[in-house]
């Protein structure tokens, strides 16, 4: 399956399943869920990476517990719009997923997810320790309720 476009979600999952947005970083990768009506996106955990193979099946185990039917991915492309290294090593891991399992895959921009949630917590007064606990998390939120909002109100902007 290749990597379908934001405007094909509904076509691409069954009524009733959820989509899961992942912010992937180095070190951890964010996890955030929608409703089954694919309105509304809550941060769930960060996912710690240690290697390819346990990483993918922490993240399959909650793909199967929570009826996930698609995987949104943030989408880091340079401030300019153009994709740098990031994208391919985004790619690579989408790629890398669906070898494993036949599984939508969508792509979201990223560009200033984490400056948004980073923002907030300060302005809510969170301590640093805090902060990066739950940044990744909340990054994926908000990518994945980007990525619904842009659903619901037809505004696709991915290529």
């Amino acid at each position: 399956m290749p990597i379908c476009k934001l405007n094909d979600v509904k076509q691409s999952i069954s009524d009733g399943q959820r989509l899961l947005g992942l912010d992937i970083g180095k070190k951890t990768i964010g996890l955030a869920l929608s409703d089954a009506g694919l309105k509304i996106a809550t941060p769930v955990k960060i996912l710690y990476r240690t290697k390819f193979t346990p990483d993918v099946a922490e993240l399959f185990e909650l793909v199967d517990e929570q009826n996930v039917g698609g995987l949104v991915l943030g989408w880091p492309l340079n401030m300019d719009g153009s994709a740098g290294p990031r994208c391919d090593s985004t790619r690579d891991f989408a790629y890398a997923l669906m070898r494993i399992r036949d599984i939508p895959v969508f792509l979201q921009d990223e560009r200033l997810s984490t400056h948004a949630v980073e923002s907030a917590m300060i302005a809510a007064d969170m301590t640093r320790n805090k902060r990066a606990v739950r940044r990744d998390a909340l990054a994926a939120g908000w990518i994945l309720q980007s990525a619904l909002d842009a659903i619901h109100d037809g505004v696709i902007t991915q290529d």
